[in-house]
């Protein structure tokens, strides 16, 4: 089952949410930042030893003071105009979170909208990329979860999935 709705990811109840994370893993702004204060600086000490992450890929910690259990770290692209290998590493960023929760027996699955805020990426474009991609995994999950930081948002999201 798709879920598409407004929330703070930092509260869902489900067994891992996505972090949209910087390269280094060691926390930063918008929801990067919101899951590490949430979480709690064991989050942090637990990314440390990971050596960063590259674009496109995904690596899980613990989800310590989050209701979630786990936390996978994911690094979307920034946005340089869309022919820079822009979406194939946004898709890549979701297939490895979702490979990454199967191989770490996870049934229900929160994602933000990954590389949308400071990483400038196009909402709709990027919208269109994360639902192709849930509706790929959606049989291997109990629940995936689109956590939309605004109504806009989940009104993008609603339209994009009819």
């Amino acid at each position: 089952m798709i879920e598409i709705r407004q929330a703070d990811i930092t509260t869902l109840k489900v067994d891992a949410i996505v972090n949209a994370a910087n390269n280094a893993l060691l926390g930063g702004g918008g929801v990067d930042g919101a899951i590490h204060a949430a979480a709690g600086p064991a989050l942090l000490a637990a990314c440390r030893p990971l050596g960063g992450c590259k674009t496109g890929d995904a690596k899980i910690t613990p989800g310590f003071n989050l209701p979630a259990s786990y936390v996978i770290h994911t690094v979307g692209p920034i946005w340089h105009g869309g022919d820079q290998g822009e979406a194939t590493l946004l898709e890549s960023a979701y297939r490895r979170s979702f490979e990454v929760a199967l191989e770490n027996s996870i049934s229900s699955i929160a994602f933000p909208a990954i590389s949308t805020g400071v990483y400038g990426y196009p909402k709709k474009q990027a919208a269109e990329i994360a639902l192709q991609l849930m509706q790929e995994y959606r049989s291997q999950f109990k629940t995936i979860i689109a956590a939309c930081f605004s109504a806009a948002d989940v009104t993008l999201y609603k339209k994009i999935m009819r």
